[in-house]
């Protein structure tokens, strides 16, 4: 009798474990995600911003050095030395712009060779060349007592006020491609480019226009071409850490 109820008891239990398997199984079977064919989810890794220095080095480099068909001139060259850097100290303005309020300053037309835009009046960084070019006339941008810097000194504009902004990308990119262009079909060296506070006592083109990198950044420009400069080293230690100003506050 005590072996009958021990086999019973023994029979329960098992009973009871296989009832209770099936029910936890069905449980998990109904709990089965459906499959999935199209693989795994990669999760894209966070892309860093790309430094303002790194941004306007992003210049086009070809194996040859392009200028734009405006860019030359019908008269014969004129023996330039210099190409002389400015601001408008305005937050718009254009070729066209410049031209009339030089006009109404008593000028005969537009002081400089070249006005790089910064989409408001014309696009950012559009090169605009100005009317004294094609005629390969002298400049009104940088008047000294030998007035050495007007009459042998290609006077480029950019808009903006760069005391209290920085020029934007594309303008710096402009900027770039068209002094390695004058660079290297002139003959002017990287330290013969220089901002219009070099000619005389003014802030113009202001603090944050990084005259260091436009030198490395044309150079560079000239280099890839396969080109050669004379004088076309890269700026000094000094002179770098001097003309670094992409911080905000320096």
């Amino acid at each position: 009798m005590a072996r009958q109820l021990t086999l019973a008891t023994i029979g329960s239990i098992w009973l009871t474990i296989l009832v209770g398997c099936q029910s936890n199984g069905g449980a998990l079977v109904d709990h089965i995600p459906a499959p999935n064919f199209n693989g795994p989810v990669i999760l894209a890794p966070a892309v860093a911003p790309v430094p303002i220095e790194a941004a306007v080095m992003q210049v086009n480099r070809t194996s040859t050095l392009k200028g734009d068909r405006a860019w030359i001139p019908a008269a014969p060259a004129r023996k330039w030395q210099w190409i002389v850097i400015h601001h408008s100290a305005t937050p718009s303005g254009s070729a066209n712009v410049f031209d009339k309020m030089h006009r109404e300053k008593g000028w005969d037309e537009l002081g400089y060779h070249f006005v790089i835009g910064n989409g408001t009046d014309s696009g950012n960084g559009q090169v605009e060349v100005g009317s004294r070019w094609p005629k390969q006339k002298w400049g009104a941008h940088a008047k000294t007592p030998d007035n050495r810097y007007n009459d042998f000194g290609i006077g480029i504009c950019l808009v903006g006020n760069f005391e209290i902004e920085r020029p934007t990308a594309q303008q710096m990119q402009a900027l770039a491609r068209l002094t390695s262009y004058l660079m290297a079909t002139y003959h002017i060296s990287p330290t013969n480019v220089i901002r219009h506070k070099d000619t005389k006592s003014t802030d113009c083109p202001g603090k944050y226009l990084d005259l260091a990198l436009v030198r490395r950044m044309s150079t560079q420009l000239i280099v890839d071409a396969g080109l050669n400069v004379d004088d076309a080293q890269p700026a000094s230690a000094t002179e770098l850490l001097e003309e670094m100003t992409w911080s905000v506050g320096d």
